[in-house]
């Protein structure tokens, strides 16, 4: 099998941690104080998810594709713009917050690796389509993903640190339009 160049690999890596570089800063923004569990989790989900999904476009070829189709899209939008309205309205109503809130958790922890990782997936099935062998770029995007998340992380903790209240509420909107770009992306395209 053909192997992508270096150069081709490395951007298409970023390309796709972009997103999560996004949401960790939007996350990293939005909590109490960032604490090395927060990084932990979020870093190592990005990381997985963007390396698993990568492979399963892969593997699945052109029957995940149009299994898939636009419906990609439409489940990145629909679970970040949700996750951002819990941000906000957790925000405004401190109240509703439960101890279960934190995002780097449970239901919330794998949604946010889902939505920012289904654009690995189309990724992994272009290198089926191409027969490019998958172990290395798996490895680099999955990498990738998890060095920006923690870049983003960092960035989202010291302008969160700066916002006070604004933070979340602003993280809240970031991860909206995140999931909004993703949609336009997919609708225009």
């Amino acid at each position: 099998m053909p192997d992508l160049d270096a150069l081709t690999l490395l951007g298409t890596a970023v390309a796709l941690g972009m997103d999560a570089f996004a949401v960790a800063a939007a996350v990293a923004a939005g909590l109490r104080a960032l604490t090395n569990r927060h990084l932990f989790r979020l870093i190592w989900h990005f990381g997985l998810f963007q390396s698993l999904m990568t492979t399963a476009g892969w593997f699945g070829g052109e029957g995940l594709s149009l299994m898939m189709g636009d419906l990609s899209a439409w489940i990145a939008f629909a679970l970040l713009f949700l996750l951002g309205l819990n941000m906000i309205r957790q925000s405004v109503h401190p109240e509703s917050r439960s101890e279960s809130s934190d995002p780097t958790r449970g239901l919330s922890l794998v949604a946010l690796s889902v939505a920012t990782s289904i654009d690995a997936l189309a990724v992994g099935l272009s290198l089926g389509l191409i027969n490019i062998d998958i172990l290395v770029p798996a490895l680099v995007i999955g990498c990738t993903a998890l060095v920006m998340t923690f870049a983003g992380m960092r960035l989202g903790d010291k302008v969160g640190s700066h916002m006070g209240q604004w933070a979340e509420r602003v993280g809240g909107v970031v991860l909206m339009i995140i999931g909004v770009r993703i949609l336009l992306e997919k609708l225009i395209l």
